[in-house]
Parts: C-alpha cells; structure tokens; sequence
C-alpha cells in the first residue's frame, strides 16, 4: 500500500524533474522542441504536452478539478506554445502537490472511478493503483522526453530519486 507521505515524495519528485526538463527544453531552439525523432509521440513538445494532459486528466479524477483543455487525442497538440506549456506544467504541479499534501491514508485505500476516454468505458479500480499509475506514466513518458533532450545536446543533470531530492 502506498502511503500519503510517498504520495508527498513523488509529488517532489515530479516537480523537481519538470523544472529540469523544462529548464533545458528551453534552451533548445523551438523547430529543435518541435522535430520529429520519431518517439511514441514524436516531438519532444508533443511528447511534454501528452505528459501534461495525463496528469490533468488524473487529477481532475483525483481533486474534481477542471480536466485537460483537450480529449486524448487532441492531447499531444494542446498547447502549441512551450512558453504556455510550460506555465501549464508549473500550475499543474503546483496542483499534484497540493494534492499530495492533503491526501490521506482513507483516500488512498478507497476506490477510484472514472470514465476512461482510453478504453471508452467506466473504470473502476483501486485508488493507490491508479495514484501509482499517476507518477508511472509520469517516469514512462519523462523517460522518453530525456531521451529526446539528450539527443539534442541538452543536460537536465541527475534523474535518479536518491540524488534528486534531499
């Protein structure tokens, strides 16, 4: 069972390795952000910008808060300027934190329930599985976004979790 302090650690976690990769993302050329490497997603932008409706879409399930200004699939094109992309990355981990913050043993040992827009259906599943999932798909996709800024020449530093956070 995960526990809301995990919840806190990733939550830090996340942030800290956004702020990296924004950071050296920013100091690529846009057509550099923008060019086809052919990962899942293509672009390292359209790749951040999936990273980012993910994680709205899950804490819309999670806070009740607003969801993604797109569906699934109009996510990787959401934002089309990465200063604004990344505006809406720092508020959307402003809003995992605060999540993290306030979460609760009970919360985390309850049930989750959703419409999914992946598999077209009602979900229902554990709610530690699917805050687990939350800073997976975060790891998976940032993954690929690291290969994309290392082949471009760009350093976003250590990406371990012993020697990113204290």
């Amino acid at each position: 069972m995960i526990t809301p302090a995990w919840c806190r650690m990733m939550a830090s976690y996340n942030a800290e390795m956004n702020r990296r990769f924004y950071a050296a993302a920013a100091q690529l050329p846009d057509a550099v952000r923008r060019r086809d490497e052919g990962a899942f997603f293509g672009s390292l932008h359209r790749t951040l910008c999936h990273l980012l409706w993910g994680d709205m879409a899950w804490m819309a399930r999670f806070d009740g808060g607003p969801p993604p200004p797109a569906g699934l699939a109009e996510g990787p094109e959401m934002i089309a300027e990465f200063e604004a992309l990344r505006e809406a990355r720092i508020a959307t981990d402003a809003r995992i934190t605060a999540w993290a913050a306030g979460v609760d043993e009970p919360t985390l040992a309850g049930t989750l329930r959703w419409y999914s827009q992946a598999a077209g259906r009602e979900m229902e599943r554990p709610m530690a599985m699917a805050v687990t999932h939350l800073f997976l798909h975060q790891n998976h996709h940032r993954g690929q976004a690291h290969a994309l800024l290392t082949r471009a020449g760009a350093d976003t530093g250590a990406t371990d979790l012993p020697f990113v956070l204290p």
